[in-house]
């Protein structure tokens, strides 16, 4: 079986699992239960709560569109049916453009972690996220099979990892570490949800691999269920035991899981905390690599974005246009950290926006799209909302997404009538 641009369709329900999995438990989980607890105190707790519950609409806004409309355009084909083609490839390119710094960003953060355990250098830590960033084009150049029963191990490897983790800190949580449980008031609840917000995006990306489900019906709508029930549990269970061993606190909010696994394992523990993150952010690379490549094929093959984009291997079937796209961007970003020309953390603020504003995106169509079902449209509104509500707070950002409006202008590729957008393409 294969897709309308010709790529085989071999994604069943543990690969579209792990790769939903992949997606949304990135390097959040390393970071974030710390920083919330800081905020909020033990009353973090509550925020977690609130968001998985309603992590579950969120994610299934996005499989009920993929399983309707599968297509490795995913939310740019979404938006393209329900507000027209330049809509779509504005969003479509957005999503594009946010990978080829996410991922790096991404293995370089998984990369610090192991380095730091280790005692290496920052020579050390490039090398590593390279050596990651490789794992990611490679696992999606051999094919999306092979790219799902990678994923299904990397995922069940932190799985595994997260469990020992929360089970070990079971001796060293006291009744006395959730008092005062709300010492910042109820505000700070508030504020600790806007930061776990960050923690549930990756939904969308999935759906760009919708076309390589085997049951699109089957993988998309049970897949991103189990994937979000198992997030929910194991983000709040990673919460729980940050909280509970009292794992934060100024100097060690940005560490929390690290020193949880210390204090099971000894030092030894720093050095599986540097693994664990290798593997989670790993499973997120290859998730938003296969997406983004399977978009710039669809971009390309409806001539909305470079002809040699749609190349696809003669051998494997697989995107090497868009692979081949993603790996130089890959590399002038990486020079441009190793050459300290822009921080990590300038870095990882570029493409807030234009994630946020592809969710977004990714919302309005199914608002429309879904209107045979109240619940559809339901999930779809109140997923568009959240999203809307953490938009103007990524401030400077938003140069980014103008950045890449401004260049689709001067090609044509959006606000161009008709009779000149034929002759740009």
């Amino acid at each position: 079986m294969e897709s309308q641009a010709g790529i085989k369709a071999t994604i069943g329900l543990p690969q579209a699992v792990a790769l939903y999995i992949g997606a949304v438990l990135g390097s959040g989980v390393l970071l974030v239960p710390g920083l919330a607890a800081e905020i909020a105190g033990p009353a973090s707790l509550v925020a977690w709560g609130l968001m998985t519950i309603l992590i579950l609409p969120m994610a299934l806004s996005m499989g009920l569109l993929s399983a309707k409309f599968p297509n490795a355009g995913g939310v740019s084909h979404f938006v393209t049916r329900a507000f027209g083609p330049q809509a779509g490839i504005l969003v479509g390119w957005f999503f594009l453009m946010s990978v080829p710094i996410g991922a790096p960003v991404a293995a370089l953060t998984g990369a610090g972690y192991l380095s730091t355990a280790m005692g290496w250098g920052e020579e050390s830590r490039v090398l590593i996220a390279v050596l990651m960033l490789m794992i990611g084009i490679a696992t999606n150049l051999v094919g999306m099979k092979l790219a799902g029963q990678v994923q299904v191990a990397v995922v069940a490897a932190i799985i595994s990892v997260l469990v020992i983790a929360i089970i070990g800190s079971v001796p060293n949580i006291e009744p006395a570490h959730f008092t005062p449980f709300l010492p910042n008031g109820w505000v700070s609840i508030g504020q600790a949800a806007a930061i776990l917000f960050w923690c549930f995006i990756g939904w969308e990306a999935v759906s760009h691999l919708s076309e390589e489900f085997v049951d699109p019906q089957r993988e998309a709508i049970k897949g991103v269920t189990i994937a979000a029930v198992l997030v929910g549990i194991l983000y709040f269970l990673t919460a729980f035991a940050a909280v509970g061993t009292h794992s934060y606190g100024s100097a060690s909010s940005e560490a929390s899981l690290v020193l949880v696994i210390e204090r099971m394992l000894g030092a030894s523990g720093a050095v599986v905390a540097g693994f664990t993150g290798v593997f989670i952010c790993t499973a997120t690379i290859i998730a938003y690599v296969g997406a983004a490549s399977r978009l710039a094929n669809a971009l390309a093959v409806k001539g909305d974005a470079p002809k040699p984009l749609a190349a696809l291997s003669k051998k494997y079937g697989t995107p090497i246009g868009g692979l081949g796209f993603l790996t130089v961007l890959f590399v002038l970003v990486l020079l441009l950290y190793v050459t300290d020309t822009v921080s990590l953390s300038t870095l990882i603020q570029f493409p807030n926006a234009t994630f946020i504003l592809t969710y977004l995106g990714g919302c309005a169509a199914g608002i429309r799209l879904l209107k045979g079902s109240r619940w559809g449209v339901g999930i779809s509104w109140l997923s568009f909302l959240l999203t809307a509500v953490i938009f103007p707070f990524v401030g400077w950002a938003v140069l980014y997404p103008a950045v890449i409006i401004a260049g689709l202008w001067m090609t044509g590729k959006v606000f161009a009538n008709d009779h000149h957008r034929k002759k740009a393409l």
